[in-house]
């Protein structure tokens, strides 16, 4: 009987994360093929902020980064994990971190996997405390 319950719980689970990934694809931004105008605002940890317009065919935030040398950073497990935006590199004795925005709202992804727009603006923080 245990066996029946284990066999059952295994294909409960192998459906829900099928049924997870399909509402990932289904429900993630799209992309915009082609060239696009991008503004990206950087806050430094003195407060002072540095602005920059780019036309980029980029799909990606990360993408566009990187090709416009505005930041470095280190491949992770979910893309490029940024350690310096605009000359300024994060302290991780000082638990900083490069935050970043999109209009104001924190993203919900990591740059390589943020989806960008015609005329999107997005901000990189660098912000301290994890």
């Amino acid at each position: 009987m245990q066996k029946k319950q284990t066999k059952l719980a295994g294909i409960l689970l192998a459906l829900c994360c099928v049924l997870a990934i399909i509402v990932f694809f289904q429900t993630r931004p799209d992309t915009a093929v082609g060239e696009k105008q991008l503004t990206i605002s950087v806050i430094h940890s003195d407060g002072s902020k540095s602005t920059f317009s780019y036309d980029t065919d980029a799909e990606y935030l990360g993408e566009a980064l990187t090709e416009q040398h505005l930041a470095e950073g280190t491949e992770g497990p979910y893309g490029m994990f940024i350690t310096t935006v605009d000359g300024e590199t994060a302290d991780d004795s000082k638990e900083q971190w490069w935050c970043i925005t999109k209009a104001g709202e924190m993203v919900n992804t990591g740059a390589d996997q943020t989806p960008i727009q015609d005329q999107d603006q997005f901000e990189l923080t660098l912000k301290e405390g994890y």
